[in-house]
């Protein structure tokens, strides 16, 4: 352990990794995959590398491997696995959103779809997404309310949107993840552009989803978690109406657990208990990766 080597709790791990707390102490029981560092008067604490092992044992777990063998594996792993999302400064973002706006005033589709896609290309869906396209929809959304005009100009962006940010779902190969992550905007709710962000900054990283869009029911949700046993399932509500708690705690038992994250504004925190809700497209990358095992 190196001196600056940050030291974890049980819960913290546990909300770290997405299991509970009892599994952990059940690892550690069975398998010895404990906390290593221990303080006089204190509990035992995890170590960075305890969690990097944790982290192999949980990915194993998802892709189907027996807790047994996962734990042998998990064991002999000695390096450190790196969790956080980078998000690069686009240069002149606010110039480009700017620019941006007017064209797709103009609805010159053949320019936005270039721009966009060379920004996707270079910077990664994270950073475009929050520097740029974020901001773009904002513009385009004030515009409407403001004089009632644009439903046309929405409509094209974000068709075009789609289309580009599908392109990366297309070309994933060997992805990391042996089941996939389940993706869905539940309720009635329509709304599911930020969901098609989310899977392709997913397929940048190699990870694997099953979309299941707009208005996705209860039952099919459901239906998908006991046939595919997905390692995450991401719940996104843009409107509160659509934002039913049913949708977490009614979900099917199996194991091993998925990790529940959710996201939009449509949710109450109140609401939300022990489910994980992502602030940003980035948090939603991060707890969806630590689901995986990565």
């Amino acid at each position: 352990m190196t001196p600056n080597d940050e030291l974890l709790t049980v819960s913290a791990v546990a909300r770290r990794i997405g299991v509970a707390p009892a599994t952990l102490r059940t690892w550690d029981r069975r398998y010895g995959l404990g906390p290593s560092q221990h303080e006089v008067g204190n509990h035992r604490k995890y170590s960075s590398l305890d969690l990097a092992k944790l982290m192999v044992m949980r990915r194993l777990i998802s892709s189907g491997v027996s807790a047994c063998d996962a734990a042998e594996s998990a064991k002999s792993f000695h390096g450190l696995l790196e969790t956080d999302v980078t998000t690069p400064e686009i240069t002149d973002a606010e110039e480009l959103v700017s620019i941006l706006y007017k064209a797709a005033k103009k609805l010159d589709i053949t320019f936005l779809e270039s721009e966009l896609r060379k920004h996707v290309t270079k910077n990664g869906v994270v950073s475009t997404w929050s520097q740029v396209i974020a901001p773009l929809l904002f513009l385009v959304g004030k515009y409407w309310e403001e004089t009632g005009k644009g439903v046309d100009v929405e409509h094209v962006l974000t068709e075009t949107l789609i289309r580009i940010l599908r392109e990366p779902l297309d070309v994933i190969k060997e992805p990391l993840n042996a089941r996939p992550v389940l993706l869905a905007s539940i309720g009635e709710e329509l709304h599911c552009l930020a969901l098609h962000a989310l899977a392709a900054a997913l397929a940048e990283r190699r990870i694997e989803t099953h979309f299941l869009g707009a208005r996705t029911p209860l039952d099919a949700i459901s239906a998908m978690v006991v046939r595919t046993a997905p390692p995450a399932v991401f719940l996104w509500a843009q409107l509160q109406e659509n934002a039913d708690p049913d949708y977490f705690r009614e979900l099917p038992v199996v194991r091993p657990a998925p990790r529940i994250v959710i996201g939009g504004p449509g949710w109450k925190l109140n609401d939300c208990g022990a489910v994980v809700v992502a602030t940003d497209l980035s948090h939603a990358c991060l707890e969806i990766e630590r689901a995986v095992g990565l």
